[in-house]
């Protein structure tokens, strides 16, 4: 059975000063995100739910069990969720198709040298139950703005605990115009005859430069 997990900005809050708390007591050995951009935390990012869930207990064994795909990102590598900001592609010039293979857009085409390829891993990953109509929540800590999003949403009868994540499975629901820079943008998105676990994928294409952010998130349609 599967946990549900619903994300917002007072849990991100109270789980980062966790983790800033670890790190200073020495109880990592990894440092919190240096860099600052942004990810999509509602509905929870891969990268991001398995940094919410366990970025303060990271070591725990009991995660190989409680979140197996979580695991297997943490031990393969751990600067994927403790970077889970910086999941993006420069100089893509919005040719997102030719820089994602099918099978990698998860990991934005094996992003920053594949740091993130755990995210393209086929399994039970996670979800966040979430209605036909949905909120994006975008938190961006440098306030990049935004040229454009765009939202995909697997088509029902796709299976994303045994099929990897394809340009062919996705269905464009929604396209933003532009955004000013802010930390926090919302938007409301419209996926009608869904239901049960499909994957939200996210492009962002941030607005100070040819910056594309690439955000795959697990959802429960209820």
């Amino acid at each position: 059975m599967h946990r549900h997990v619903r994300t917002g900005s007072s849990r991100w809050t109270v789980r980062a000063l966790a983790v800033l708390f670890a790190a200073v007591l020495g109880l990592t050995q990894w440092t919190a995100p240096a860099a600052a951009h942004g990810s999509v935390i509602n509905p929870a990012t891969r990268n991001y739910g398995c940094w919410l869930r366990w970025g303060s207990d990271h070591l725990n064994p009991n995660m190989r069990h409680e979140d197996p795909m979580c695991w297997q990102a943490w031990q393969d590598n751990p600067n994927a969720m403790w970077n889970w900001n910086g999941l993006y592609r420069d100089g893509v010039g919005g040719n997102h198709r030719a820089a994602l293979p099918d099978g990698q857009l998860c990991s934005g085409g094996l992003a920053e040298g594949g740091r993130y390829r755990s995210m393209d891993a086929v399994g039970p990953w996670k979800t966040t139950d979430i209605g036909n109509t949905f909120t994006i929540h975008l938190y961006d800590q440098a306030s990049h703005g935004a040229d454009y999003f765009e939202v995909y949403v697997t088509r029902q009868g796709f299976d994303p605990t045994t099929q990897p994540l394809t340009w062919g499975s996705l269905e464009l629901v929604h396209r933003t115009g532009r955004y000013a820079p802010s930390q926090n943008i919302q938007f409301t998105v419209h996926a009608p005859n869904r239901s049960g676990r499909h994957v939200v994928f996210t492009i962002w294409k941030a607005s100070h430069m040819d910056q594309t952010y690439y955000l795959c998130s697990d959802v429960n349609f209820v």
